[in-house]
């Protein structure tokens, strides 16, 4: 039998790995009151057991389940230097929440996922209660994720965030766009920002005019600016499906207006969207003035103020605005659908 030369070696713990149990079990106390106000029909289960249990409400005769996953990008980077942690967390459930929402799909359910090198509770808490109100917002119960402390892994004071919404929607109510054809009309719905694209081109703008958070821009510190959340447009928008032939929409997320737009239009059909139908807001203005950036760059890359699509038969535009408007989203007509020429782009910005 061996002995060992160091006699006063001991057996190591999960603590000596640099996880902190204590801030584990913390924040578990502070998330549990968040997500049990998100709690709505259909959830028999949820934070505290191994997995998350969900019914598909009764109300669905052939519900077809929609999901989706993301992230919130490089915008992640500005909140680790500016220290803003608030909207991070809606800007998560509003990117899925309103991709899964383009086919008509009530969000049912949301999941986080939250990892970092060393937990800091209040951060955390902080990230969290920002995807509770996004999931009170879009009417999605919190029902489960991931909180994720691996030493070594991420600097200090950085984290990774992603989510992943599940929505339903009637079979025979899913929305497609197959049934766009020339002469209907394009609903543009206002942006309440950047929302979480562009952000790689946003950073480096904010570098190369040495611009600080406190800056004004517009009245408005270029940080509140910079970090607005995301908006959610759920609930309006089934609002609108309720009340009119809805038959295509799209969400303006990386790509910008030229490249999510054509995801919902048939091959025959081209989208034509009219600049001077709006004003771009004092964030895209200065983005572009600072950063040098070509008309042609900024539709590809950012929404320019359009965060949502609604395509429709030209007979419905004004009620579809109207409906909007009156729960608090600023609409208006931005385009039409026409044949597309033999080789031309699905949609242009004239």
């Amino acid at each position: 039998m061996t002995s060992s030369n160091n006699s006063s070696s001991k057996g190591l713990s999960y603590r000596d790995a640099g996880v902190d149990i204590d801030a584990g079990d913390a924040l578990v106390d502070r998330i549990k009151p968040l997500a049990k106000k998100t709690m709505r029909e259909g959830v028999l289960a949820g934070i505290g057991g191994f997995g998350a249990l969900f019914e598909v409400p009764k109300r669905y005769k052939e519900p077809v389940l929609v999901s989706g996953t993301d992230g919130v990008g490089t915008k992640l980077r500005l909140a680790f230097e500016w220290n803003r942690h608030d909207t991070i967390g809606q800007d998560l459930v509003a990117m899925s929440v309103n991709d899964i929402l383009v086919q008509g799909a009530e969000p049912l359910f949301f999941l986080d996922y939250f990892a970092c090198g060393k937990l800091t509770v209040d951060m955390a808490a902080t990230v969290v209660a920002g995807i509770a109100k996004g999931c009170e917002l879009s009417g999605c119960a919190l029902i489960g994720g991931e909180t994720a402390e691996m030493p070594g892994m991420y600097p200090p004071g950085e984290y990774d965030l992603a989510g992943f919404a599940v929505g339903a929607v009637e079979k025979s109510k899913i929305i497609t766009g197959a049934t766009i054809v020339p002469g209907d009309l394009i609903v543009a719905i206002a942006s309440s920002g950047a929302h979480s694209n562009g952000y790689s081109l946003v950073r480096k703008i904010i570098e190369r005019a040495g611009a600080k958070p406190n800056d004004d821009l517009g009245g408005r510190p270029l940080g509140d600016v910079v970090m607005a959340p995301t908006e959610i447009y759920v609930k309006p928008l089934l609002q609108l499906i309720s009340e009119v032939n809805v038959k295509g929409m799209a969400h303006i997320t990386g790509g910008g207006l030229v490249d999510n737009v054509p995801r919902v239009l048939p091959e025959n059909t081209q989208a034509v969207l009219h600049r001077d139908t709006w004003e771009m807001p004092a964030l895209f203005r200065w983005l572009q003035m600072k950063g040098g950036v070509a008309d042609a760059e900024m539709v590809r890359v950012f929404n320019c103020g359009i965060g949502m699509v609604v395509i429709l038969s030209a007979d419905q535009a004004d009620t579809a605005i109207q409906s909007l408007n009156s729960q608090g989203l600023k609409a208006w007509i931005v385009g039409e659908v026409l044949e597309r020429p033999q080789g031309a782009a699905q949609t242009i910005v004239i």
